[in-house]
């Protein structure tokens, strides 16, 4: 499939600084406010974002046929009704709005200086949204790693993963409500904790809490209510990626888990980055996922390469401003692919919606400074982590700050997410 939009000799006539997220391939989609409290939706060019709502105001997006207004919205959702060739439609008008020298571009607004700054606004001027409005939320638990690893701390390490993980996307219902888009503090949560297994819980705040480095993808409008999706279309209803920190609270989690599964261990908050990257952006680094063995249930089965080639960083800042980078890791090891987890959540019949969210759950790699979590990194706190500042942490502290980017290249063009950051603030007493 040519993606025009893709091409990596395209040039903008927008300057775009070196080792940007976000040049012309890119052009991911979000919602910003503006200093005048204008709220639009967005993308994203170099240091700009690209004010959706007035470009089609001024007639630079009337090819699509779309609705005056649509795009002077709080979420996402109206132009995600317009479905995935809708998505690409517009994606590939705005490359040729501003890319130069390319197959498809055109004349426009680069020769009409006065609409520059209505369209193109300095992301240092306004404030990123969180870019859709969920409707619901499931978190997965798709990492060999990952699993193998908590499995072998809490469990038997000659059995470490359950005997249902290598035959279905492992998932949970989580909390939409507590999502909250990056640069959002997170309050330490309280709960019940038992500390003395001999003695009676105890209620405080949570003295274990962890970050999850995952990645999320949003849906499209789905089939309705009693149909499914199958593996291999899953990702015509995936309307693209972003980075994603499913706090959690382990002391809490250990207590409550039993018989249910996460509760106030994990939808106390949740960090979604602030730009979407759509699966057409990220097809130069689509890859072939980890050989499943047993082989999956025929409609577990796909044709061809649905993992994704994305490295991932992360870093802890102290409240002295220093950082450390704790985990490198790469979303190309997940076990089970999105699509696999679009198709086994929506088998039984379960309707997926606009705006829907479905987090990767934690992804760890094959070395201990790939371990996406505390839990793992420090390995349960028996081995804290040091710090570039000279402390050490075992979980996370008050004050701290978690910060997750994503990113790769290819040809000479950087794809990246930006970032997710939380600061964790002290608990409410």
């Amino acid at each position: 499939m040519r993606l025009d939009a893709n091409d990596p000799s395209l040039l903008s006539w927008v300057d775009v600084p070196n080792h940007s997220d976000f040049p012309i391939q890119n052009l991911p989609f979000g919602v910003a406010s503006s200093s005048n409290n204008e709220i639009f939706n967005a993308s994203r060019i170099g240091d700009f974002a690209i004010n959706l709502d007035a470009c089609h105001q001024l007639g630079y997006l009337d090819e699509l046929g779309w609705t005056r207004g649509i795009f002077a919205a709080n979420s996402l959702n109206a132009i995600m009704g317009h479905g995935k060739e809708g998505i690409r439609a517009l994606r590939h008008a705005l490359s040729a709005l501003f890319s130069i020298g390319g197959s498809h571009s055109r004349t426009g607004l680069k020769d009409h200086p006065e609409h520059h700054r209505r369209i193109l606004v300095p992301i240092s001027e306004v404030t990123m949204l969180l870019p859709v409005e969920i409707g619901d939320y499931t978190d997965f638990y798709s990492s060999k790693e990952h699993a193998t690893n908590v499995g072998t701390m809490f469990r038997d390490p000659d059995n470490a993963l359950l005997p249902n993980w290598l035959h279905l996307p492992v998932g949970y219902h989580g909390r939409s409500s507590s999502i909250v888009v990056s640069g959002t503090p997170v309050k330490r949560p309280l709960g019940q904790t038992r500390p003395d297994p001999e003695e009676a819980p105890v209620f405080g705040p949570s003295k274990l809490l962890d970050f999850e480095l995952e990645m999320g993808f949003v849906t499209f409008d789905g089939p309705p209510l009693g149909e499914s999706i199958s593996a291999e279309n899953a990702e015509d209803f995936i309307f693209g990626l972003t980075l994603f920190n499913d706090w959690s609270a382990r002391d809490i989690q250990k207590w409550e888990y039993v018989p249910l599964g996460p509760f106030l261990a994990k939808n106390f908050a949740s960090s979604m980055s602030a730009w979407i990257i759509t699966l057409d952006t990220l097809e130069p680094f689509r890859v072939h996922g980890p050989e499943q063995n047993p082989t999956p249930l025929p409609y577990l089965q796909t044709n061809g390469a649905h993992s994704f080639d994305l490295q991932l960083e992360v870093d802890l800042i102290t409240p002295e401003n220093r950082a450390t980078t704790i985990c490198k890791s790469n979303f190309k090891h997940m076990y089970w692919s999105m699509a696999q987890q679009l198709a086994h959540h929506t088998v039984n019949g379960c309707n997926i919606r606009r705006g829907d969210l479905m987090a990767s759950g934690t992804i760890s790699g094959p070395t201990p400074d790939s371990y996406g979590s505390m839990l793992e990194l420090s390995w349960r706190g028996t081995k804290p982590i040091n710090l570039a500042d000279g402390s050490s942490r075992k979980f996370i502290q008050d004050g701290d700050e978690v910060v997750i980017r994503g990113f790769n290249s290819k040809d000479n063009v950087r794809i990246g997410f930006g970032e997710v950051r939380g600061k964790v603030l002290p608990a409410s007493l």
